[in-house]
């Protein structure tokens, strides 16, 4: 590199964004995602060893897939190469693969293909990389946002391991925010900035675990800021709205105001007003709430306010819930948003939620009562002996697959403890269950 090349390539990196400058350049450097690269875990290993095999990092943006595989690249032995998906073809993928025959046949040494959002490339495309992935000319590391068991080849799948990356935790952010204030050589120390407390804490809050979005409103911030009286850049609560372009909502997630929003948002469900339950979900997004909390209480209140008066609601909460995993915001708010208004709308019963508490009560109160001979298991030796399981009537050889016997023990015989409510799918139920037993009457009767 001459001198001119030295020059340009350092002005190159002074004027590239914050986010890329501050890119980690080894393993210790990362931030966060110690489930995959905890030095324990087999990515690490790999890493630190030289032995990476195809693999495909699959996440949100903003949480170290490119960063990782940067890292790769700083460590590795193998020639590194990088394509994006977006603007590379099968031409450009041609020259890649005819440079690692190259580089294999003569010098014997690998070479890694880093594809950012993989999941671009058609399936063609995919398929042409396929066996030079198989006979090892090429390894495979592939970026993407997308779930990689919808959007990549099943071939290439299974030839790779999968890492799936996590959003970063608030305190990982607020770790980026500092050096990127602070540090001079690779962040913006030499502008003698400061973070107050609240704003760090607010962009650390407000960037759903997306490091780039945050360090993109640090930088803003710092570029656009005048000097105050004492010299010094202060990135303040205010800077940091303008630059994140949201306003505070007060809203602390250890505090009142936090438990107050989520009682009016299950109140509002259960009192089946959609617009409440979808503004107070609004408020909670807002503020950066975490979505799996909200879609818990979702669940909750689906089993104890809607129940049996509709059961498909627990179900459009359980796939609510997976949904907002796998999608992430800020399309998870679409979904939670179709889950809360079901919910609200359903018809509603406490009937299965009285009936477990009573239930518990009972055994509180009752101890260890014995099963009714009858039902206890017969499927052991020697259980007939003891009379266990004798006289038993099983259901599905009678009418309606439903005979009388006595199924609570012996001290409980009458009690009720699930009592079906006239709303929705429970009016059903119990005519149905009205209809069996009176129908079992009048046999035994005749």
């Amino acid at each position: 590199m001459d001198l001119f090349e030295y020059m340009r390539s350092t002005n190159m990196e002074r004027e590239s964004p914050l986010a890329a400058r501050l890119r980690p350049t080894t393993l210790d450097e990362v931030v966060g995602q110690k489930h995959i690269i905890g030095k324990d875990k087999l990515l690490y290993r790999a890493i630190k060893a030289d032995k990476i095999s195809s693999i495909i990092f699959y996440g949100p943006p903003g949480t170290g897939k490119t960063t990782l595989a940067k890292v790769i690249a700083n460590t590795t032995s193998a020639e590194f190469t990088q394509i994006n998906a977006t603007v590379a073809g099968k031409k450009d993928m041609e020259e890649v693969v005819a440079k690692a025959k190259e580089l294999q046949g003569m010098y014997g040494k690998k070479t890694i293909l880093f594809i950012d959002e993989i999941h671009r490339f058609n399936k063609g495309q995919q398929d042409y990389l396929l066996p030079f992935v198989e006979d090892g000319t090429i390894v495979l590391i592939g970026a993407t946002t997308e779930n990689p068991y919808f959007e990549v080849n099943g071939a290439l799948i299974s030839r790779s391991i999968i890492f799936e990356l996590k959003p970063l935790e608030k305190e990982d952010i607020k770790s980026l925010i500092e050096r990127a204030v602070y540090d001079k050589d690779k962040g913006m120390g030499a502008y003698d900035a400061v973070i107050e407390t609240d704003a760090e804490e607010f962009l650390a809050e407000l960037s759903g675990g997306d490091a780039r979005h945050a360090l993109n409103a640090v930088e803003l911030g710092i570029m656009t800021t005048e000097r105050s009286e004492d010299g010094k850049i202060h990135l303040t609560l205010a800077v940091a709205q303008e630059c994140i372009q949201k306003r505070v909502i007060k809203y602390d997630k250890t505090g009142d105001n936090h438990y107050d929003t989520i009682s009016a948002f299950i109140k509002s469900m259960r009192g089946s007003d959609a617009d409440a339950a979808v503004y107070y979900l609004a408020k909670m997004l807002y503020a950066g709430e975490s979505v799996t909390f909200i879609a818990r209480r979702m669940l909750i209140c689906a089993a104890e306010d809607v129940g049996n008066a509709d059961p498909q609601a627990l179900q459009v909460a359980v796939s609510a819930s997976l949904a907002v995993e796998r999608v992430g915001m800020p399309e998870a708010q679409i979904i939670l948003a179709q889950a809360a208004a079901y919910i609200a709308c359903a018809p509603k019963s406490n009937s299965a939620c009285n009936a477990i508490f009573d239930a518990m009560q009972a055994v509180k109160e009752t101890g260890n009562l014995p099963v009714p001979i009858h039902l206890q298991d017969a499927h052991y030796k020697g259980a007939a002996k003891l009379g266990h399981g004798t006289g038993y009537k099983y259901a599905h050889d009678y009418p309606n697959h439903y005979v009388e016997q006595q199924y609570l023990p012996y001290e409980l015989s009458g009690r009720e403890f699930y009592k079906p409510s006239g709303n929705g799918y429970e009016v059903k139920i119990k005519e149905h269950m009205k209809r069996i037993k009176e129908e079992a009457k009048k046999t035994d009767e005749a």
